[in-house]
């Protein structure tokens, strides 16, 4: 479920540097809880706003959203959508060239690989 975001400008750019380090702590403190899906919200937030680590942290927690989500039989949202925008956020991160961008990118691999193995081992649907 998407969070509002109330200190937005009149275009939808975010405000400053000090609303992105907010949305980072926000996303940080959801994430410490248990809620997954608004830390990935506030993650996002905080990218956006070009606040450093916050795509990195952002993949994480997609990754372990799309993890969770290849056990459930409806698979809403599609757990590789979710990796996918992973990808894209790390795509071009300044982490990505680190260590623990390189180990981000190990585990989504990861991630893709068991979900198509997970797929494989389904029974194929009646014709």
């Amino acid at each position: 479920m998407p969070v509002p975001s109330p200190n937005r400008q009149a275009d939808g750019g975010p405000v400053d540097a000090r609303y992105a380090e907010a949305a980072y702590r926000v996303g940080e403190a959801c994430e410490h809880c248990g809620d997954l899906w608004t830390a990935a919200q506030w993650f996002r937030e905080a990218a956006e706003s070009g606040r450093p680590g916050a795509r990195a942290r952002l993949c994480c927690v997609l990754g372990r959203l799309a993890d969770s989500l290849a056990d459930r039989p409806d698979g809403v949202p599609d757990s590789g959508e979710l990796l996918a925008e992973a990808a894209r956020w790390l795509t071009g991160a300044p982490e990505a060239a680190m260590p623990v961008g390189i180990g981000l990118v190990t585990a989504l691999l990861n991630l893709q690989q068991r979900q198509a193995a997970r797929r494989a081992l389904e029974p194929a649907a009646p014709r």
